[in-house]
């Protein structure tokens, strides 16, 4: 056990914290349906807090999002964006903060918290698959590990159509969220654990 505390806000399976947890960190993952990051207040409790992880849905900042029948409401996304944010201040000014990072795909999210230091793509760090995603935050660069996609690879990713991966056992979807979108969401094993060892 590393005695060091990481909070996983909006972490969803877990799949970004789980570096952390299998090398014995002590991971709490603030996530629907069990925990609501807006009501969570326990990390005013904890001893210290080495390091927070944060991923937002990206619902209403997302550009594949279509606003014709459902109109995009930046406001109410970025209402989460600042909980998380709020958290993050906390533990830097009192829990002795190391890192934090934030995450969302590409989108309209840089229109409010402006160009991150690291915008990158699953395939920069071993996997089969691209997904243009930003990161926010104080961290170490992840090193990147690029992989020579196929073209089957690239037109799955052209066409919306990658293999997703499964979601763990004991996963419990939140409502209204369809399990695909959730399979989607999940951050690359490859990322995941390039990004904790730049940031362990």
């Amino acid at each position: 056990m590393s005695g060091k505390i990481i909070l996983d806000l909006c972490g969803g399976t877990g799949a970004w914290s789980k570096p952390y947890a299998d090398a014995g960190y002590t991971v709490y993952n603030i996530t629907h349906p069990h925990d609501d990051v807006f009501d969570y207040e326990g990390y005013k409790d904890l001893p210290s807090v080495y390091g927070i992880l944060a991923a937002p849905t990206c619902t209403m900042f997302s550009l594949a999002r279509t606003t014709a029948k459902t109109p995009r409401d930046l406001e109410g996304g970025f209402k989460l964006v600042h909980r998380c944010l709020e958290i993050i201040w906390y533990c830097r000014f009192h829990k002795d903060l190391k890192f934090w990072a934030l995450e969302n795909p590409m989108g309209y999210l840089r229109q409010i918290l402006g160009k991150p230091p690291l915008t990158m793509n699953p395939a920069d760090y071993g996997a089969n698959y691209t997904k243009r995603t930003d990161i926010w935050g104080y961290y170490n660069m992840p090193r990147k590990s690029p992989r020579i996609m196929t073209d089957e690879e690239k037109e799955r990713c052209a066409t919306n159509n990658r293999k997703l991966p499964p979601l763990p056992d004991g996963y419990v979807l939140p409502d209204n969220f369809r399990p695909q979108q959730a399979r989607r969401s999940i951050t690359d094993n490859h990322f995941a654990q390039a990004f904790f060892k730049a940031n362990k």
